[in-house]
């Protein structure tokens, strides 16, 4: 007996996802030869949804492990429009489950993070088999110490940071480098601690622009001429940290900043005469190929998902905890967001080293 097994990727691209679906191929005719089919689902829930898909070859998962972005393609359906029908009329969950059907699959892997995992959960509750596959350079994914495209990311940030070290000594500048991370902080604290930034602000703790002037004065003090900003994209001061998300986008649409980081670098400019500059390196952080971390991570990953579909082990997701691979039903982390806690030990280290968090 044959079995179809699909594969889509959804949500923003990262290093590693194609490594992971390298991992999941390989494993799987390794495991059954002749006996499995894989079908590429196209970018994405919406190719689900528009039934777009193909059957793919063999020899189309080599040579894929260190190529960034996804051979599948990719793209943003959110989560929350799913089951509200559009203009176009298409009840998406239906349309889904007939692709799913007039596809032959016997099984759904979905490789994404939060706002994917939340759909592959619906899907599973409406009955399909689903595994997920946690991707995501934010690392926020509830119940996986670590998601394959985090330390990819890390890199780059750092490397981003190290480069800025030299233009901040010589023109005696405060640099304000913005680190995607919308809610979690992940990715601006392991860059910062890793690049030696001067200032971490993350989103799980609002900063007191205060602090961050004081800071950057008590370095002038030391003989410092420059400081270093790690900001997470979704940093919050402490006053919006008070007001709900409509009330300070409002408030900062209204100043002309559309990001915190370009509110803390005027702030700290007019509060210490420091000149300031911002670095936002953006989707560079996506970019490229998986670390070696990562491409050993996404195999793992893809490998052990092989096995639970050998096992006709679904309504889970793929995780690491404590440096082993296990299962976590779909049911238990969808919709959860994997935040830094105030315990953290890398928030520790950060505050043994004098790093200031705001």
């Amino acid at each position: 007996m044959t079995i179809r097994v699909g594969i889509l990727t959804s949500g923003g691209d990262c290093p590693g996802l194609n490594a992971t679906i390298r991992g999941v191929a390989k494993a799987l005719y390794q495991r059954m030869g002749d006996k499995v089919e894989l079908v590429g689902v196209l970018n994405g829930y919406d190719g689900l949804i528009s039934g777009n898909y193909r059957e793919m070859k063999q020899d189309e998962f080599s040579g894929i492990l260190t190529r960034g972005g996804t051979i599948l393609g990719t793209k943003r359906t959110p989560f929350k429009m799913m089951r509200v029908v559009g203009d176009d009329k298409v009840d998406k969950v239906s349309a889904m489950k007939k692709t799913y059907k007039s596809a032959k699959l016997d099984c759904l892997l979905c490789l994404g993070g939060n706002g994917t995992h939340k759909t592959a959960n619906m899907l599973s509750q409406e009955g399909l088999n689903i595994i997920g596959l946690p991707k995501t350079i934010d690392n926020d994914i509830y119940g996986t110490d670590v998601t394959f495209g985090f330390h990819s990311a890390v890199d780059i940030a750092t490397d981003v940071i190290d480069r800025i070290h030299t233009t901040a000594g010589s023109h005696s500048r405060v640099m304000c480098i913005e680190i995607m991370g919308n809610k979690a902080g992940w990715l601006t604290l392991y860059s910062g601690v890793a690049g030696g930034a001067d200032i971490i602000l993350i989103p799980e703790h609002p900063y007191d622009i205060k602090k961050v002037a004081a800071a950057v004065e008590r370095r002038r003090q030391d003989g410092r001429n420059f400081s270093i900003l790690a900001v997470a994209e979704g940093a919050l001061s402490l006053e919006e940290a008070k007001q709900k998300r409509k009330e300070w986008s409002a408030a900062r649409a209204e100043a002309g900043y559309t990001t915190a980081t370009n509110r803390i670098a005027k702030e700290i400019e007019a509060m210490t005469g420091a000149e300031t500059r911002i670095c936002v390196p953006g989707h560079m952080q996506r970019g490229g190929s998986p670390s070696a971390y990562d491409r050993v991570l996404a195999t793992q990953f893809g490998a052990y998902a092989a096995g639970l579909v050998a096992d006709s082990h679904y309504g889970v997701t793929v995780a690491m905890v404590n440096g082993r691979v296990q299962a976590n039903p779909l049911a238990d982390i969808a919709g959860l967001t994997r935040s830094v806690p105030d315990d953290c030990d890398m928030l520790n280290v950060a505050r043994s080293m004098g790093i200031s968090l705001g």
